[in-house]
């Protein structure tokens, strides 16, 4: 995907689709101005367009070299948000889909809330994000979507700054895109050790270092959660470590990205239904994929922050071999874990990857992301993801900081309690604690679980079960994976550097 900027006269742009927004409230950003130029079909449009959020109309007016002109509601022009021009640029993209428009152009409002920066990109973000198509196994000549985006810049804007946002929704939705395939692709083609493959590709291409660890150094290490759920699978596990230290980065203990890698989850002996269930299990590494997506960004805007990502990755299967309710567990931190559900396989990952963090990297933050409940997917739906943090005294900066990235980015999170009290429901008589908690308050639970592991170290925990994959389209969110957590974790990170310092 191409994505420039240009002050060419819209009427002039050599662009297969022109994009123009508009908005519920007059006057209509840039288009009274523009109306007298693009030819009566553009004013006779506007008569009885709706500009309502996402709305679109298609226009074949004389005067372009575009073919074709089309309307997207904004909603509001005096408070649209990030997401409203998301949405809409989404809508458009959609638009483009249908036509197979090769290139698109698109006007910024003229005026609104947001700043030059965030208004580019929203607008590229969405038409990137609404524009992508998974077309690895189709077999036809179909159109694979947009290739070349160009936002105009008109007199009322600041072109360094446009150029910076689109430069950022670029990068931002173009980790989302990898995260989306990654999730999207076959389990035939996604084992542990294709998924380290392509991580390792990744990094050669993006500029960030990966290390890739087999089973023997997986045991070496004494990763006893990693290697319990392998048990039951025809291939070996993987850890990947992934680098981002700029020369010039602002921290010295790194952030610490961990990404749940289960490339397929059955359930193992505690096996899934397959209908609403295992049947979107290829989904159940949503979170590395996150993590490998947001790597990508990082480097592509050359983000001054030294970052580690940790990619535990195997499969969970009913294999002859498999582990079994009543098994115990030994930890990478050196706690036993007695197993009452192969089903809760991921945390077992998290807490061994946790655990290498917190003994290796004393890190100034870790945040862990998964497909970890379906608790969790009950309690909040598919509209955020949950967020968890040991309750200490920056507890309440912490969510705050996350919780402001979801808004901005529109990958929500909300926040769920983590009382001591809820320890109670992790008790073992034979072990250090069990790897479930019971029906009640699972994802709370499971994040409780994981917190055993963190050793006091400042820790998030997204659980992202319920945005991370969708069964039908929603706004710039298409079908299967959606590249949840990649522009959450980037704004996140990239939002602490600028605001580092401040008082």
């Amino acid at each position: 995907m191409t994505v420039t900027t240009t002050t060419e006269a819209p009427v002039d742009l050599e662009v297969d689709l022109l994009l123009l927004p508009v908005s519920t409230t007059p006057p209509a950003p840039l288009i009274d101005a523009l109306a007298g130029t693009l030819g009566p079909a553009v004013d006779r449009g506007l008569q009885d367009f709706e500009a309502e959020r996402g709305r679109t109309r298609v226009l074949y007016p004389e005067h372009t070299v575009a073919p074709r002109v089309v309307f997207v509601g904004l909603g509001d022009g005096t408070d649209f948000e990030a997401d409203d021009l998301r949405t809409a640029a989404a809508a458009g993209a959609k638009v483009a889909l249908d036509h197979e428009a090769d290139t698109v152009a698109a006007l910024l409002p003229a005026s609104g809330p947001l700043n030059d920066t965030r208004a580019a990109q929203g607008l590229v973000e969405g038409l990137m994000l609404g524009g992508y198509r998974y077309r690895r196994y189709k077999t036809d000549d179909g159109f694979e979507g947009p290739s070349t985006i160009v936002v105009h810049v008109g007199e009322e804007h600041d072109l360094p700054s446009v150029e910076e946002g689109a430069e950022r929704g670029q990068a931002q939705a173009a980790g989302a895109c990898t995260a989306r395939d990654l999730v999207n692709r076959s389990p035939d083609e996604k084992t542990a050790r294709q998924l380290a493959e392509t991580i390792q590709a990744s990094g050669e291409a993006h500029g960030y270092a990966v290390e890739t660890w087999g089973e023997d150094r997986i045991r070496e290490e004494g990763m006893g959660g990693v290697l319990a759920v392998n048990r039951g699978s025809f291939d070996p596990p993987t850890f990947s470590i992934l680098r981002w230290a700029p020369s010039n980065a602002v921290n010295d203990a790194p952030v610490v990205l961990v990404g749940k890698g289960v490339v397929f989850d059955t359930g193992g002996l505690s096996l899934k239904n397959t209908k609403d269930s295992m049947d979107m299990m290829k989904a159940d590494m949503g979170g590395a994929a996150a993590v490998v997506g947001a790597f990508e960004a990082l480097a592509d805007l050359d983000v001054p922050l030294h970052v580690v990502g940790l990619v535990p990755a195997t499969d969970n299967r009913p294999g002859r071999k498999a582990y079994v309710p009543g098994d115990v567990v030994r930890m990478h931190s050196g706690a036993t874990v007695e197993i009452l559900n192969t089903d809760a396989e991921g945390r077992l990952l998290l807490a061994d990857a946790l655990s290498y963090a917190v003994d290796h990297y004393s890190p100034e933050l870790v945040i862990d992301v998964a497909t970890l409940t379906g608790s969790c997917v009950v309690a909040l739906g598919q509209a955020a993801a949950g967020v968890m943090t040991s309750e200490t005294d920056a507890a309440a900066e912490r969510l705050y900081a996350i919780q402001r990235a979801g808004e901005r980015t529109g990958e929500r999170v909300h926040p769920l309690p983590m009382y001591d009290t809820y320890n109670e429901h992790l008790e073992s008589d034979v072990a250090d604690l069990k790897n479930v908690g019971g029906r009640k308050a699972g994802a709370i639970t499971a994040g409780k679980f994981l917190e055993h592991f963190v050793d006091e170290m400042p820790w998030l925990h997204l659980d992202i079960a319920g945005p991370a994959f969708r069964k039908t389209d929603q706004a710039y969110q298409p079908k299967g994976g959606t590249g949840f957590g990649v522009r959450l974790l980037v704004d996140h990170l990239d939002n602490s550097v600028r605001t580092r310092g401040e008082s």
